[in-house]
């Protein structure tokens, strides 16, 4: 079966927790032969990405109590290129966070609001219980649970869409 939608994956990750997390969303995604996956680093992806995509996933590691840095520019650089021409997708969201995720979450939201996009899911929140520096810093290694989780989110929303539910 040729693929007939496209979910864009856009993640950003320092400390590969994230990564990892899109990734094993990724493959979950793959499964359905209906939906093509692209998985693009939010430096990678541009507003034509956006466009050429009928379902999202946003992931990111909370920072500061927000999302990355690198997510916000993607957000920035793509925002008003596509406003009022992907209304009413869907889309869900991964953060990787050291204590919460809640705010990063939260941020998120209010840009898909304003795209007017559709959340199909609640955020996915992984928390590391990085809390020190030197936690905060080192390479993550996010669990096996946690990763079907990833895995399970990203078949949802590939099957979702290849059934046009949403």
């Amino acid at each position: 079966m040729q693929a007939t939608h496209t979910l864009l994956i856009v993640y950003h990750s320092l400390t590969g927790g994230t990564r990892q997390m899109a990734e094993a969303a990724c493959a979950g995604a793959s499964a359905e032969p209906a939906v093509a996956v692209r998985l693009l680093h939010a430096a990678q992806a541009d507003p034509g990405d956006v466009l050429a995509a009928q379902a999202y996933m946003f992931a990111t590691p909370e920072n500061l109590a927000a999302i990355s840095g690198q997510l916000k520019d993607f957000f920035d650089r793509c925002y008003y290129p596509v406003l009022d021409r992907i209304n009413g997708r869907p889309y869900v969201s991964l953060i990787c966070a050291g204590s919460d995720g809640q705010n990063a979450a939260r941020q998120i939201a209010r840009i898909a609001t304003g795209w007017r996009l559709k959340a199909v899911a609640d955020p996915l929140i992984v928390c590391t219980h990085a809390q020190t520096p030197e936690a905060i810093l080192a390479p993550k290694q996010i669990g096996a649970d946690d990763l079907e989780r990833c895995r399970a989110l990203g078949e949802a929303l590939a099957t979702g869409l290849a059934l046009g539910v949403f």
